[in-house]
């Protein structure tokens, strides 16, 4: 088992690396390469605050006007068809290989994942696998307790989790990290198209919402709540794993880092905020693995499983459960 030391050693071997100019590098991998330039930065910068500033105004607009039900189902619609592909395909399926699945199934987790408008593939699983690799220590990408332990060094630190990280000018090599996404002529191709795939997610309301209503009002309204509104919700829950779920939460299994359970952001994170789990068992297919812990990707791969589309799905033995439970909590429910 590898030390923390040892993770410590690493971090500090990588980051030398990077600067020296030593890490094995893969030209155009991923849209911007592994270095985000300043067309980049200002895209991404766009990315959060315009939908943002849609989330913060949409309270106010549905007080005032309302949301109708077409704008509202196209919402949800598109928010659990990209959380689902970010949970169990970036995550669980691409970073974690917890099943295996056909190659069609490989792809439409691919695409449905792209549509959350999180980033690149291979750029995105890179950067977690690197997380899990020195989680809450030097050299990962987005810990809370970067800075340390003090309230004002936390608070800086949660900022730096939820967001601040992904304006860093150091970037995981994604040859080093996502070798196996990266030889994949197809998954790279996903990769690269990742303004394609954006363009697709934001156009897909505002066009059924026009043709629906006959209307360029119903079309703008579409656009409002499915699009805006919809990737600024499912940006803030998914960065709210890094942040949220490493300061706080229940920790009734054993890992390495601070990693918490949060009830609140289960259904919203589909499952993902069970993390104190994942962290102690990272290749589990199920992250709720509690009585009363929902966890929908969970759901969702066991539908795949009997349709035959997944296969070696990695689900947790009640030994396994038992095995990483915390002296103290063994008997809880």
């Amino acid at each position: 088992m590898t030390t923390r030391s040892e993770v410590i050693d690493d971090a500090r071997k990588d980051s030398a690396q990077r600067k020296q100019g030593g890490a094995a590098e893969l030209p155009s991998a991923t849209l911007g390469g592994e270095q985000k330039r300043s067309l980049e930065q200002i895209t991404l910068l766009l990315f959060i605050t315009v939908p943002f500033l849609a989330l913060l105004a949409a309270v106010p607009l549905a007080w005032g006007w309302g949301v109708s039900w077409l704008d509202l189902g196209l919402l949800v619609f598109m928010y659990y068809l990209g959380c689902h592909g970010i949970t169990i395909g970036f995550h669980r399926y691409f970073t974690h290989g917890s099943f295996k699945a056909k190659r069609p199934l490989r792809i439409a987790l691919a695409v449905a994942g792209s549509l959350a408008v999180e980033g690149p593939l291979v750029r995105w699983v890179a950067d977690h696998r690197k997380h899990h690799k020195f989680s809450d220590a030097e050299g990962d990408p987005h810990s809370p307790w970067r800075f340390g332990e003090t309230i004002p060094a936390l608070m800086k630190g949660l900022w730096w989790a939820h967001i601040g990280w992904m304006f860093d000018e150091e970037q995981t090599p994604q040859e080093k990290y996502a070798p196996d996404l990266v030889k994949d002529p197809a998954l790279r191709l996903i990769s690269r198209q990742f303004v394609l795939w954006t363009v697709v997610s934001l156009a897909i309301p505002p066009l059924v919402g026009g043709l629906v209503t006959m209307s360029w009002w119903g079309a703008f309204t579409a656009f409002f709540w499915g699009s805006l509104v919809r990737v600024a919700l499912l940006h803030h829950v998914t960065w709210s794993i890094n942040s949220i779920c490493h300061a706080v939460g229940k920790r009734p299994f054993k890992s390495r880092d601070r990693s918490g359970n949060v009830w609140w952001l289960a259904v919203l994170s589909c499952g993902e905020s069970w993390h104190n789990l994942h962290h102690a068992d990272p290749t589990s297919a199920r992250h709720g693995v509690m009585r009363g812990q929902l966890d929908s990707s969970a759901r969702l791969i066991r539908w795949f499983e009997l349709l035959g589309w997944a296969r070696d799905v990695r689900w947790p033995s009640q030994s396994r459960i038992d095995s990483r439970r915390k002296p103290q909590v063994a008997d809880a429910a």
